[in-house]
């Protein structure tokens, strides 16, 4: 692994299909007020906890030392931030997230969203990926990705170093590899939380990957037509036949495995998983919980974050939005609020944040975590933005529920495929 993670500075290619930006002017921020200016700037989101956005708050305060700045988790946040935001305590920065974008319940938002590509405001947007930043029909830019977030599989390095067996890259090398783990005694090479994740890290972005640029297909998706189905089956029958192998032990997954996120993460800490399937932002919470795993306290172990190989040249990067931040154009500290954002975009202060919570950075000039450097081995013709993709969330939802009852042999590959469009 020594050679991959010197090779994280690839992924500033691998990832990201432009590197044009001039960093030195991107990453430099002057600030444009009264440096004694007063008043407070909250930012409200779904997080329990943003220890990243308190050290950027920190950072902020060097500049505006009597500015107080506060985090505040509001509860239900789908449903009462509209609400929020023309309250008495309106938040001045807000979460938003692609799903809101076609969303009729939520255009409310877009409107009180500021306009963060106006030129007044300084905000070099430029910094951004290119690809994951979002322009209505306008122009206008009501929010700037923050997180990023991809699928793939945590990958126990020592298992596969103590069997001299390489970690997979390809479709073929992954059922060597689970033959092999299977016959070393490990009962399920590759585990996941079944309730969804399941192989989804494997079927969907290869899903992805079959429709994207397909004009038709995508018509047919959106429409929900009758034939919207079949443009899903390759996808179901490569999880369902990866399933019928045996790789993966769903009795055993229903078993240790309850949630996934901290019971997945400490399942995975154990020690004895070679493959755990799930998402970066679960990774995200790997770090943190080494200390809470008695078995990786007493027995640590080298890990990393893998595309799934689903096809002979390798898996998919698929690049989706977690979440962005959105300036309340209402609010009582509009400057303020907008300067924060100043500051905030540029390479190094959404590298920061995102590596601080080991998310997958937005920033144009990508610096990510090195537990995601096998992803540099990815080619840009495999990195599928899914805010580029023109899928809507019908038929989104409807493969992965689809992919969901094939994987626990509920449904057949055609039953699931004629139930396609009812499946919840």
């Amino acid at each position: 692994m020594t050679d991959l993670k010197k090779s994280c500075s690839l992924l500033l290619v691998a990832l990201i299909l432009c590197t044009c930006v001039c960093p030195a002017m991107a990453d430099t921020f002057a600030p444009s007020l009264d440096r004694n200016i007063t008043g407070t700037l909250t930012v409200a989101g779904h997080y329990s906890n943003f220890e990243s956005l308190i050290g950027e708050f920190n950072l902020f305060a060097q500049y505006y030392p009597n500015v107080t700045m506060l985090y505040r988790k509001l509860d239900s946040y789908n449903d009462v931030i509209e609400m929020a935001l023309t309250g008495d305590e309106a938040p001045d920065i807000f979460f938003m997230y692609p799903s809101m974008i076609y969303n009729p319940d939520y255009e409310d938002l877009f409107e009180i969203a500021e306009d963060l590509s106006e030129p007044a405001l300084g905000i070099r947007l430029d910094s951004v990926q290119s690809e994951v930043l979002y322009r209505d029909a306008n122009g206008k830019v009501p929010y700037v990705p923050i997180f990023g977030e991809t699928y793939g599989m945590l990958v126990n390095e020592s298992i596969f170093a103590d069997l001299n067996l390489p970690i997979p890259t390809t479709y073929t090398e992954l059922i060597q590899a689970c033959d092999t783990l299977k016959q070393a005694g490990y009962a399920s090479p590759i585990m996941g939380y079944s309730a969804n994740t399941l192989l989804y890290p494997m079927f969907f972005p290869y899903f992805c990957a079959k429709v994207q640029g397909d004009e038709t297909a995508l018509a047919h998706l959106n429409a929900m037509d009758e034939e919207a189905p079949e443009y899903a089956r390759e996808a179901l029958e490569l999880a369902d036949g990866f399933m019928k192998m045996g790789y993966f032990d769903l009795a055993l997954c229903d078993q240790e495995i309850t949630k996934d996120y901290e019971p997945l993460i400490l399942r995975f800490l154990e020690g004895d998983v070679p493959m755990m399937l799930t998402k970066s932002s679960t990774v995200s919470g790997t770090g943190k919980r080494e200390a809470k795993s008695e078995a990786f306290t007493a027995h640590p172990f080298p890990y990393s974050f893998w595309p799934v190989p689903s096809t002979e040249e390798g898996g998919y990067f698929l690049d989706v939005i977690s979440m962005g931040f959105a300036v309340n154009s209402l609010s009582g500290n509009l400057d303020i609020a907008n300067e924060f954002m100043r500051f905030l975009v540029c390479n190094e202060e959404l590298n920061r944040i995102a590596n601080a919570n080991r998310m997958v950075p937005t920033a144009q000039t990508m610096t990510p975590d090195t537990i995601y450097s096998p992803f540099s081995a990815i080619y840009p013709e495999r990195i599928i933005y899914q805010t580029r993709l023109g899928l809507d969330d019908i038929p989104d939802t409807q493969v992965r529920k689809a992919g969901e009852r094939v994987c626990r042999g509920e449904m057949t590959v055609d039953e699931a495929l004629a139930a396609f469009g009812t499946l919840n």
